[in-house]
């Protein structure tokens, strides 16, 4: 059973990297690794470093694993539509922010992993 599993889970995987490999002619990469919602289809390939810069919201904070998911509005310099998505970040940026806080947020993306560069949460409105 469990080699019939293994089998089964590397033919799939193939079959997904074959299909990975003709779909990257015509259309861009998208990060693995991460959560993410929205349509990615439009996301730029790997490549050169590229710098992107939005606001959102902080929805999770993984201070173990170095991780903060943001569910930010669409982002210039990378143009990526509104999404949810895992970023990577320093234990110092993270003890910045706390999950709700709304942040402006600035990355480095290297077609597979977004690396926060600069996150601030937003000053609460005053009345």
């Amino acid at each position: 059973m469990k080699k019939v599993l293994i089998l089964a889970c590397s033919l799939t995987l193939m079959a997904a990297l074959t299909a990975c490999q003709e779909k990257s002619d015509t259309t861009a990469a998208v990060p693995s690794g991460t959560t993410k919602s929205g349509d990615m289809a439009d996301m730029p390939a790997a490549g050169a470093m590229q710098h992107g810069v939005a606001v959102g919201t902080v929805t999770a904070i993984d201070a173990a694993k170095g991780a903060i998911t943001l569910d930010h509005g669409p982002m210039t310099g990378v143009e990526w539509p509104a999404m949810t998505m895992e970023f990577t970040a320093e234990p110092e940026q993270l003890g910045g922010v706390k999950v709700g806080d709304r942040v402006d947020f600035e990355i480095d993306w290297d077609g597979k992993v977004g690396r926060i560069t600069r996150i601030s949460a937003q000053n609460p409105a005053v009345e």
